[in-house]
């Protein structure tokens, strides 16, 4: 029986990439040096699309694609692939969620920790000679017992908020509505009131055209020069002009983010800025949750193939 064919959009890691080639006929796409001219190749026999989750697929390559059956995503975020497209004509979407769970929520507060202690700063300020020269770091800010806002309090966010708890910090969040499971959680539906009253704002959204830039310069404003923004969901949530433009001028105190629009090309106003901790996308970066990611998706796939319920759809 002839395998089924994939159009694999990115690489993944070698413990995925060898059974992956091992369960399916895999039309390598990043690979293409004529993108269209390989998809209009392959794409009549492709009838799943393995992909990640920053990289999705678009209205283009799915339309590409005629007998395409399932999109199967590494990653917990589906906005870079077109539902209305899949929708259209019945294509199944999954992703890989609860998996990378925990470890988004820890670097998350790994961040807020490192930006707050300055600890990047401390550790050239010993490699350098600083504490030699010029004797004690700067004076940086507590973390426990301070105010944290979680915008978003899904799987991740509330994973986030139960980290924060063992700081004996005062935790409210905003959503479309209050939680049930959240009811030692202060509720705040409006995420300026929420930035208002926070010193970290913990960005853990999912993206969608609802949510784009809704951390725009009345919420960064809000948060204050002594506020910290913390994003570990995805750079369309917030407007990022505002971001920029608030960390110049100190509207804004400081910022930690995993994320960014057109990364890895990232804007360089960022590059400049002292008051920012960048990191590279890697929240999900560690090798247990990466191969977990891995296993799901090919789960997924697997079982679409074998006419069984799908572990994790989307649609």
């Amino acid at each position: 029986m002839e395998k089924p064919a994939i159009l694999q959009v990115g690489p993944y890691p070698q413990w995925d990439q060898e059974p992956l080639d091992a369960a399916f006929r895999v039309h390598r796409y990043f690979e293409a040096a004529d993108k269209t001219a390989f998809l209009a190749e392959v794409g009549p026999s492709i009838r799943a699309i393995a992909t990640r989750g920053e990289l999705g697929a678009n209205r283009a390559m799915i339309e590409a694609c005629p007998s395409l059956e399932l999109i199967s995503v590494y990653g917990v975020g589906f906005d870079a692939v077109d539902l209305n497209a899949c929708r259209e004509r019945g294509i199944r979407v999954t992703n890989t969620p609860d998996v990378l769970t925990n470890d988004v929520a820890d670097l998350g507060v790994a961040m807020m920790l490192c930006q707050s202690r300055g600890m990047l700063g401390a550790e050239t300020w010993v490699r350098d000679g600083s504490w030699v020269n010029k004797g004690l770091y700067p004076l940086k800010r507590r973390v426990w017992g301070r105010r944290a806002g979680v915008l978003g309090l899904g799987r991740i966010g509330f994973e986030v908020a139960k980290r924060l708890k063992g700081f004996d910090m005062k935790i409210a969040y905003s959503d479309v509505e209050a939680k049930s499971y959240a009811n030692d959680m202060e509720f705040v539906s409006d995420p300026v009131k929420l930035a208002e009253q926070s010193d970290f704002l913990f960005v853990t959204l999912a993206a969608s055209a609802a949510t784009r830039h809704i951390v725009g310069r009345d919420v960064i404003e809000a948060l204050g020069p002594e506020g910290m923004l913390i994003n570990i969901s995805r750079a369309s949530n917030i407007d990022e002009e505002a971001l920029l433009a608030a960390l110049e001028t100190g509207k804004l105190g400081t910022a930690a983010l995993d994320v960014f629009e057109g990364e890895p090309k990232l804007n360089p106003r960022f590059l400049a800025l002292d008051n920012v901790l960048l990191q590279p996308h890697h929240a999900s970066g560690t090798i247990e949750t990466r191969k977990a990611m891995g296993q799901l998706v090919r789960d997924n796939l697997a079982a679409h193939f074998a006419g069984q319920p799908l572990p994790t759809p989307v649609l």
